[in-house]
């Protein structure tokens, strides 16, 4: 009972609504990534790598430039450098992408942490760097608003611009041409190479966006509010934007809100951390459900697909 009133008394404060936003930046960065790459039938297992790859490279660039901007260029370089050589290996060596991937993934979890040595001397975590943060932004007129204001305004620079990209992706994929070559190359690229269309161009752009989305996803772990880099911080988001961009089913709006779960957990998770049930549980929750929401998702997909061909038989 004491637990059930301190979720409800959380849920009330305009702060636990402002953290479930900051929480889904980087997931929704990263998913929207993820959702392009989908679309255009090459999945990009290596988002978790791309992100540590591209906070460490953040952090390091911003500290040697003392300009946070120049550090979120290097994020995004880092993030496109990591994509291309996925596509190189997948498109060009045509090895298996998942393998490559996972090779990608182990290479940054282990490389971060060398190339910190490397220039620090420290294997944790980057506190001797003079590592700079990008600013947050209030909104006139909105952060004078009770409540909303409180929720909506004072966000990080990455927090809006992951939000204006939902209806960039969206609309991209609905209205440009470049959206419906990828859109074309993911449901038939034999299709489109019999009209011309270079299939393994258009992969290697939409890879490219991936690995640049999933830069800025990283940008903010470490250049957002904790203006540092440490060893693992991206904790699985990588793969927790698989998990949303599956759900999503390649609809940007979609993914927004399946990214807006796992914040909202984790703002939650955040907020529970003092009450009477065991830290490890707490900690487990944002990840936790969305492998439920996943789950179900996957189960009602295998139904309705067991519905249609039962009546497909049926007639």
């Amino acid at each position: 009972m004491e637990l059930l009133l301190d979720i409800l008394n959380t849920l009330t404060l305009p702060e636990f609504y402002f953290a479930m936003f900051r929480s889904a930046t980087p997931v929704l960065l990263t998913t929207l990534g993820a959702i392009i790459a989908s679309r255009s039938g090459s999945s990009n297992i290596a988002l978790e790598g791309t992100m540590l790859m591209s906070a460490f490279t953040g952090v390091v660039v911003s500290a040697f430039t003392q300009n946070a901007w120049i550090g979120l260029l290097g994020a995004i370089l880092a993030g496109f450098l990591m994509s291309n050589i996925l596509a190189y290996f997948a498109l060009k060596l045509k090895s298996n992408i998942i393998i490559s991937g996972i090779a990608l993934n182990t290479f940054a979890s282990g490389g971060t942490i060398f190339f910190l040595y490397l220039i620090t001397g420290e294997k944790g975590a980057s506190t001797s760097l003079p590592s700079l943060k990008l600013p947050s932004i209030n909104i006139p007129i909105i952060e004078d608003i009770p409540v909303i204001g409180q929720i909506l305004s004072g966000h990080h620079v990455l927090t809006y611009i992951a939000l204006i990209l939902v209806f960039v992706v969206w609309a991209m994929f609905k209205y440009t041409r470049l959206g419906m070559h990828i859109r074309a190359v993911g449901e038939s690229p034999e299709a489109m190479e019999s009209v011309g269309v270079s299939v393994k161009k258009i992969k290697y752009i939409a890879l490219s966006l991936s690995g640049i989305l999933a830069g800025m996803g990283g940008a903010f772990l470490s250049m957002g509010y904790v203006g540092l880099f440490s060893s693992g911080m991206t904790a699985g988001r990588g793969y927790i934007a698989l998990a949303t961009q599956a759900i999503a089913a390649g609809n940007a709006i979609v993914g927004f809100f399946t990214s807006l779960l796992f914040g909202f957990c984790e703002s939650l998770s955040n907020y529970l951390q003092g009450a009477s049930i065991p830290l490890q549980f707490v900690q487990l929750m944002p990840y936790l459900m969305i492998t439920i929401a996943y789950t179900w998702y996957c189960s009602h997909k295998h139904k309705q697909k067991l519905k249609k061909q039962r009546l497909m038989q049926g007639e």
